[in-house]
């Protein structure tokens, strides 16, 4: 899935990484989505849980693609994107952690 987002989304001309930015922000609310609905249902299972939260989710998103193009940002000295990249990808995802989580609480 990852893949196939990456090769639809091109890089823009801004050269802001919009595929990876989106593969990590709607594997967030993934994430919040499986764990809320874990704590919500009693049928759940850990091993299920594990295997969504971790290995879907953990396999889906990628950080080190993340790191990557935060690196190539420094080495062009484009001190400015590095901030927006940066500050946008952690704010957006912990805000779509908690929506996950809030939307399955309030179905």
């Amino acid at each position: 899935m990852r893949y196939a987002i990456g090769k639809y989304m091109q890089v823009s001309s801004s050269g802001f990484p919009y595929a990876t930015f989106t593969v990590n922000i709607v594997g967030c609310l993934l994430i919040g989505l499986v764990l809320g609905w874990a704590t919500k249902t009693a049928g759940t299972s850990q091993q299920m849980t594990v295997l969504l939260a971790t290995g879907f989710c953990g396999g889906f998103t990628t950080f080190s693609a993340f790191a990557y193009e935060n690196q190539q940002f420094l080495k062009a000295g484009d001190f400015s994107m590095l901030a927006i990249y940066t500050v946008a990808s952690f704010s957006l995802g912990i805000l779509a952690v908690f929506l996950g989580i809030f939307l399955i609480r309030t179905v």
